[in-house]
């Protein structure tokens, strides 16, 4: 009897062993894989093999952000993220605000930066649950010191999806405006960061009310991200 307990005893400390030594390669892999993409553009994402997986056509071409508009640069930092050249890649004064107000109103607002977007885009998929966010905070903490912010915004720019498989800057720009990214105007870069949030619900083309009133808040903050140079650590 005494054998049988100390034969299961032995068991579960090999499997806890082992997945400790698989938990670890795993996070090893993560970083190097990390690593790996401050010099390479991203392969492809999570989130595009599950749209593959359910027959959507992907368009992806990796791009540059030399070459992608300004505009765009900074109207994703208007609609997502103003406080992007400020945080370390989580922004805790969000946090806490949006803790506040859900406190006193009742009311969920996101706090997700521009960077943990990007590396839940990158590195992990949707849903998970506060594994996932935990995971997503480090590697965001992460890139944003080892890729810098324009790594980031690069990256981002060119694995965000807007809907109908169109992933990145440069498939957006031509599946919705029929021309390179780089070419993009001010009043277009707002209207494809408009939809981000939502890029198969909402609609660049024949866009509804609440996407053209986004569009304009979105406009606005632009010239307020210009003015006040909240976009300096991309653009300078």
């Amino acid at each position: 009897m005494a054998d049988a307990a100390t034969g299961e005893a032995v068991t579960a400390v090999r499997a806890l062993w082992l997945f400790v030594k698989f938990l670890g390669g795993l996070l090893v892999s993560v970083h190097v894989y990390a690593l790996v993409l401050f010099f390479a553009p991203v392969p492809g994402t999570a989130n595009m093999a599950g749209r593959a997986l359910q027959g959507t056509q992907l368009y992806y071409s990796w791009t540059p952000i030399e070459e992608i508009s300004p505009h765009l640069v900074r109207a994703v930092i208007a609609a997502e993220d103003t406080r992007f050249c400020q945080h370390w890649g989580v922004d805790i004064e969000a946090i806490q605000t949006a803790l506040e107000e859900r406190e006193l109103s009742g009311r969920v607002r996101g706090a997700s930066t521009l960077t943990q977007q990007t590396a839940k885009n990158v590195f992990f998929w949707n849903g998970g649950g506060m594994a996932r966010k935990a995971g997503e905070a480090w590697m965001a903490t992460f890139i944003d010191g080892l890729w810098g912010k324009q790594r980031v915004v690069e990256v981002y720019l060119n694995v965000a999806e807007w809907g109908d498989g169109l992933y990145g800057a440069e498939a957006a720009s031509y599946g919705r405006y029929g021309k390179p990214a780089s070419e993009l105007s001010k009043f277009e870069s707002a209207r494809l960061a408009a939809v981000l949030p939502s890029p198969n619900k909402w609609r660049v083309r024949n866009a509804g009310p609440y996407v053209r009133s986004r569009t304009q808040t979105i406009l606005a903050r632009m010239d307020v991200v210009a003015r006040d140079g909240l976009d300096h650590c991309v653009m300078d």
